[in-house]
């Protein structure tokens, strides 16, 4: 029934001449893109086109709100793990691991069964869904009905259970208002079902021209993106880590070891030095991808603390390290819950996903055409997400710089919390 109200519903506000405004995920433009054979800016300009055909007023990439919500947890994690190598006991405990929250159905999981010991672990940033990535995007928008089409059913359920977006307008309304964070969701499905019942092929319409701010796209036609079908949590967060706590820099995808299976994947950033003159020299900050590093051979340095000659062989020892993880499906979502209770999770930080296979393979997406299997559909689809797409550090993304600069300040500000930040509470069933 809440899968048939939520069309409804943003067919009966369009109908009633109300301000619609649809914000498009880059999974469900992934999804539009490989059913129809397009590519994923082929397939945002047609959805554009289809959209306002039905008159919805402006379609917008909810990629701005991830990019934003990966910032502010970037920020989250370097606050957590400063706390973790605190002298108190209690902020060590606490601390870590970080576990991402933009997923509604590990959410929901959690409040209603897990309680203090996991809540106290995820990020407080709200999931991309429902961030608010523009103060003057919102001003000018004022009594806009705000819809998503998302590549999840239960991003339905996140709609319905998040509490409507009360922002304090002192300086332009003489009283508080309140604005919905979303109104309705449609699955990547559902859109395709409505394209048929009005008889129309996505492929034939013409591109339509994308509506400013909140597009992601550069001038030059490239999606702004970052590696990762889920959201990029894990990839992203590491590469902030390594750089903010380190300075070490990475570029590409990360190399993730498989560990259970494909839907539990892990990779470490270990840090190795020189024990010398009883003293530690850092040799480099490596990122290892398996763990038998001792097995690495290591050519004999010539220019090595002060000219002295010697092989870094006899004197590493491993330091530190740091492990992510990329967690998807329930089944692998319950061992980590076990381990977490029991205080033997070893993980730094968790991107979490209830859907087999993150996001890309969300309930909501297009089915496979006839003779597609449903792993052939995930290798498609993980192409299609990364296609045309310019691969940019959300701080880097001249988007997001405009947005701190003309609003938010600087990622974790006071400001930040108030509207981007959230909390997480046992439900009692």
């Amino acid at each position: 029934m809440r899968e048939k109200k939520s069309l409804d519903e943003f067919l009966a506000n369009i109908n009633d001449g109300k301000a619609v405004f649809l914000s498009l995920s880059p999974q469900s433009r992934a999804s539009f893109a490989v059913h129809f054979g397009l590519s994923p800016l082929q397939a945002f300009q047609k959805l554009t086109a289809f959209f306002k055909s039905l008159g919805v007023k402006a379609v917008y990439d909810t990629s701005c709100s991830r990019d934003l919500a990966l910032a502010e947890c970037c920020h989250e994690f370097i606050s957590q793990y400063e706390a973790s190598e605190s002298a108190d006991e209690n902020s060590r405990k606490s601390s870590l691991p970080m576990i991402s929250a933009a997923c509604p159905g590990w959410i929901c999981y959690a409040e209603k069964t897990l309680g203090s010991f996991v809540l106290p672990y995820i990020s407080s940033v709200k999931s991309p869904q429902h961030l608010k990535p523009n103060w003057s995007f919102v001003q000018q928008t004022r009594g806009y009905i705000p819809c998503k089409v998302m590549p999840c059913y239960d991003k339905k359920l996140e709609a319905a259970m998040i509490s409507p977006f009360l922002f304090n307008l002192k300086e332009n309304l003489t009283a508080m208002q309140m604005i919905t964070e979303v109104d309705s969701v449609s699955k990547s499905g559902e859109v395709l079902e409505l394209m048929q019942l009005k008889s129309v092929d996505l492929s034939s319409l013409e591109d339509s021209l994308l509506d400013r701010p909140l597009k992601n796209v550069s001038d030059k036609g490239h999606l702004y993106g970052v590696y990762g079908g889920s959201g990029g949590y894990g990839d992203t967060v590491f590469c902030y880590a390594a750089k903010t706590l380190f300075g070490r820099e990475f570029e590409g995808p990360l190399n993730y070891t498989i560990v259970r299976n494909t839907d539990f994947q892990e990779v470490s950033l270990e840090f190795i030095y020189i024990f010398y003159a009883n003293r530690y020299f850092p040799v480099e900050f490596l990122c290892l991808y398996l763990p038998h590093f001792y097995h690495m051979h290591f050519e004999e340095s010539g220019d090595c603390l002060g000219g002295q000659c010697m092989l870094l062989l006899q004197f590493l020892e491993l330091m530190d390290s740091s492990k992510f993880a990329l967690c998807y499906g329930f089944r692998n979502l319950q061992n980590i819950v076990r381990k977490n209770k029991t205080g033997k999770c070893d993980n730094h930080f968790l991107e979490v996903m209830a859907c087999p296979s993150g996001c890309l393979n969300g309930w909501g997406q297009i089915k496979p055409r006839p003779g597609k299997t449903a792993k052939d559909l995930i290798q498609s689809l993980e192409t299609a997400y990364l296609e045309n797409v310019l691969i940019t550090n959300p701080f880097d993304n001249p988007i997001m710089k405009q947005i701190y600069e003309e609003w938010l300040g600087r990622p974790g500000s006071d400001k930040n919390k108030e509207f981007l930040y959230t909390q997480y509470h046992l439900i009692e069933v």
